[in-house]
């Protein structure tokens, strides 16, 4: 039983470890463990081959190392305030005969700082070609940055230096600045896996300066005398184009007292013709001027023509008899139209129709076939008025003629048995 019990606890008596990653600045607990253990001790040594425990006893000055749990069968330390220099291969030994040994990988993540923007102008102009920089430093493994266009993911160049053990990142992103950046925010993310709540980020929002563009907004699609007619100038630029300065003609405005401005708006009180023109509004920054026009015509008041004072013409009453042998006759004045008519209507047209195609096929072949048999025994005929007449000197003898013709036709005839 004893030299089994032994054998037992030498095929168990190997330490068992695990690799660790650990963020910087984290805590970090290395623990090793033996199945069967005769009272063996058990040492924990940093990568510099240095002890650090033997079984409960410290043998490395640093506070950061402390003692968790010790005994024969478990040895285990916590490293807090983790550091970049902290990483690397971590010893367990078990001091039996001969010495065993397991090894344990300390992994330190370096977490990136929180990311800077540059080369952004305020403001900029409309126009400007700018280039927006990204950087984050102290990230392990190397971070990845992503730029976004307000709530959209736009693309930019990334760049990664190493720096020691860990690395330099940065992006840089190429703007067209226009208009409609003016406001935009423009937010630079970074991502790591040491960031596993809220991912650092750092946002610039874009001031872009621009000439104004003016739009006329009128009240009424066909002003007439006597309405009232409000033009509205919209302006838009940075900085805002304010006052806005309205004309008629090119010349001021004439009749004040009609016609109210009050800010950006020009009222009209009652429409007439005098109003007809052309109205200008104009608006500016330090950027340039805009302008936009409005013809005005006042159409007239649309009149309405007067009651007729003829009376109306009484109405023309049908016979009723005739409606009613009308009614009676055809079923769809009464109503009472019989469901399959229309589609007997229908085959009967049909019937008729091919019929009279047929004939007047067969008509127009007889036509053709009569026309070119006359054609081709044209003048080869003649009557027996036409014969006897070739030497008669009158009606008479032409007919006397015609008639002796005849006899010596008959006497020419032959018989043959």
């Amino acid at each position: 039983m004893a030299s089994k019990g032994k054998a037992r606890g030498i095929s168990g008596q190997y330490p068992l470890v695990q690799n660790m990653t650990v963020t910087e600045g984290g805590t970090a607990n290395m623990t090793c463990r033996v199945e069967y253990n005769d009272n063996t001790s058990l040492q924990w040594s940093n990568p510099a081959q240095q002890t650090l425990f033997f079984g409960d006893k410290k043998a490395l000055r640093d506070n950061r190392i402390e003692l968790v749990h010790a005994s024969w069968s478990e040895l285990t330390i916590s490293i807090s305030d983790v550091t970049l220099t902290d990483e690397g291969m971590y010893t367990c030994s078990l001091f039996t005969m001969p010495v065993r040994t397991a090894k344990a990988y300390l992994t330190v993540l370096g977490v990136p700082e929180k990311p800077e923007i540059d080369g952004l102008t305020k403001p900029a102009m409309e126009g400007d070609h700018i280039t927006l920089t990204c950087m984050t430093h102290g990230s392990k493994p190397a971070a990845d940055l992503r730029w976004f266009r307000n709530e959209k993911e736009i693309k930019g160049a990334k760049e990664v230096n190493a720096s020691g053990k860990t690395f330099t990142v940065r992006s840089s992103l190429q703007l067209h600045v226009d208009r409609n950046d003016d406001g935009v925010a423009y937010t630079c993310r970074v991502d790591h896996v040491a960031l596993t709540q809220t991912p650092q980020q750092a946002t610039e929002v874009l001031e872009v300066h621009y000439a104004p563009r003016v739009q006329i907004i009128h009240s009424l699609a066909v002003p007439q005398e006597g309405q009232y007619l409000k033009l509205e100038c919209v302006s838009k630029g940075n900085p805002s184009p304010d006052p806005v300065m309205w004309t008629k003609d090119g010349s001021e405005l004439p009749d004040l007292d009609r016609m109210i401005v009050e800010g950006r708006e020009l009222t009209f009180t009652s429409l007439n013709k005098t109003d007809n023109g052309t109205y200008r509004c104009e608006a500016g920054n330090h950027l340039g001027t805009s302008s936009a026009e409005y013809v005005l015509y006042v159409y007239d008041v649309p009149t309405t023509l007067p009651p007729s004072t003829t009376p109306p013409l009484p109405p023309i009453l049908p016979d009723p008899t005739a409606l009613l042998d009308t009614h009676a006759s055809d079923p769809t004045v009464t109503g009472n139209r019989d469901p399959n008519a229309l589609g007997q209507h229908g085959t009967d047209h049909a019937l008729i129709g091919g019929v009279v195609a047929v004939v007047v096929f067969v008509t127009l072949c007889l036509i053709i076939v009569l026309g070119r048999y006359l054609a081709r025994h044209k003048g080869t005929y003649l009557t027996n008025e036409a014969k006897g007449a070739d030497d008669a000197p009158d009606a008479d003898t032409a007919i006397i003629n015609a008639e002796g013709n005849h006899a010596h036709a008959e006497e020419k005839k032959e018989y043959f048995i």
